[in-house]
């Protein structure tokens, strides 16, 4: 059995390297064995770790009072140590209700991966690290090996969670749509959430009486009820699976039917509603709502194999002129969907349009006995005025009127065209026979004929 001893004279301890990587107990035990290795280098490998040293020195903050950093912070309102300060009270150093301690805990990791850069809330690249047990997602410095920020498992949580209800008032002239008459602002829609279940803090009567709800009743079917109560003019409506739903489920709550497809018009996304009524774009500024009677037609465009984008061409009551809306990169899945729909209700032929205004403007109203008054015309919310429609076909049938006055049968033969052919012929054959007749008659006297009384004065030797 055979021995070898390597003799080194390289030191166990030096105070600097000691100082430098006292937090990298690996990296420490490398620079070692490179001086045990090449003992020469020594005096470099200390000045590399005096350089580490200061350069941890500058990041390090000093402790100060609380009264005096305060103050401090106060003099350079918008300066780095305002944001530095921001951190060290906490409000992103943890990111959760977990206390400093449990996030800084020193627990196994799972995964980890140095130089991540991250944008909030730190613009700076650090150590992302996954702890075992489902424990923490937190960012290390790479520096001073601190923990900066993180976050609980338990607190990750998918976007809304709890099922919510959007309700979207859209008054007139506030659906993006129809401008209002004489240049006057239009109004803003409104849209407010209600959470699924009973109301949180309960709801009251006017002068502060709780309000008894049914059992199961939840705040979405109180505050529909009572809207409902309150409308005049028309009632809630709420997405229906008979007019549209979604291929695609609810990714945050499995099980669950969408009413809506997501899409994009320009940079902005939002949600397309395909109802009873028209189709709802929201809820970004602006909300846009095409009611059925101010759809000329739609029309898909960029039909591509994952995507396709839906243009709308709108028109509003009282215009002719037409506007056209796009949204795109509506997902394929929802393709055979929203055709159907479209299919449904008319809106890919333009020469539709006409019966829609008709419709919203109750130009088929019924009279008091049932039958429908032809000639008048209900302008719905405008008043009682003749509508652009109605007034064209007016004008139609009094031309009519006018032209079956004019007719004269027999001026037929003055006219020219596919008749003046026959007509011809028969002037034709009239003359034939005015001729043969007078062949028979040669014994006629044709000057008489023609000049009747006059001849008498001409003498006979001018005949």
């Amino acid at each position: 059995m055979a021995f070898a001893t390597i003799n080194s004279s390289t030191p166990k301890s030096i105070p600097a390297i000691e100082d430098a990587f006292a937090a990298e107990p690996s990296l420490k035990k490398r620079v070692y064995d490179a001086i045990g290795t090449t003992p020469q280098y020594i005096p470099l490998f200390e000045d590399i770790a005096r350089y580490t040293s200061s350069l941890l020195d500058r990041n390090t903050s000093p402790i100060i009072p609380q009264p005096v950093q305060a103050a401090a912070a106060a003099a350079v309102p918008d300066g780095p140590a305002a944001k530095k300060r921001k951190l060290e009270k906490g409000d992103a150093t943890t990111g959760n209700a977990q206390s400093p301690g449990d996030l800084k805990a020193d627990l196994p990791l799972q995964f980890y991966m140095p130089d991540v850069s991250f944008a909030i809330p730190q613009r700076k690249k650090l150590t992302l690290e996954f702890t075992a047990g489902r424990g923490f997602l937190r960012a290390r410095n790479q520096t001073s090996k601190e923990i900066e920020f993180g976050v609980s498992w338990d607190k990750i949580l998918p976007e809304k969670n709890q099922r919510q209800t959007n309700f979207c008032i859209i008054p007139q002239y506030g659906d993006g749509i129809n401008p209002p008459p004489n240049g006057d602002p239009a109004p803003e829609s409104i849209v407010w959430t209600v959470a699924d279940g009973p109301p949180k803090s309960g709801a009251f009567t006017g002068n502060g009486q709780p309000i008894a709800t049914a059992d199961g009743e939840t705040a979405e079917q109180l505050v529909r009820k009572t809207l409902n109560e309150n409308l005049s003019q028309t009632q809630v409506v709420l997405p229906d699976e008979r007019e549209f739903v979604s291929a695609m489920p609810e990714a945050h709550r499995k099980g669950e039917k969408a009413y809506h497809v997501k899409a994009f018009r320009g940079s902005k996304e939002g949600y397309l509603f395909l109802l009873s009524t028209g189709i709802l774009f929201g809820f970004k500024k602006p909300l846009l709502f095409f009611a059925f009677e101010t759809i000329d037609s739609i029309s898909y465009t960029s039909v591509l194999q994952r995507t396709f984008n839906l243009n709308v061409m709108a028109r509003p009551i009282a215009s002719d002129e037409t506007q056209e809306f796009e949204f795109s990169m509506i997902d394929q899945a929802d393709f055979s969907g929203i055709d159907a729909y479209i299919k449904k209700h008319g809106l890919q032929d333009a020469s539709l349009a006409e019966a829609r205004r008709a419709k919203k403007y109750n130009i088929n109203g019924k009279t008091e006995d049932g039958t429908a008054a032809a000639g008048e015309a209900v302008a719905g919310e405008e008043g009682e005025e003749e509508s652009e429609l109605q007034k064209a076909q007016r004008e139609l049938e009094d031309q009519e009127d006018e032209d079956e006055e004019d007719y004269d049968p027999g001026s037929d033969s003055d006219t020219d065209g596919s008749g003046s052919s026959s007509d011809d012929e028969d002037e034709s054959e009239g003359r034939a026979d005015e001729d043969d007749d007078d062949d028979d008659d040669g014994d006629r006297d044709l000057v008489a004929d023609e000049l009747g009384s006059q001849a008498e004065d001409i003498p006979d030797d001018q005949l």
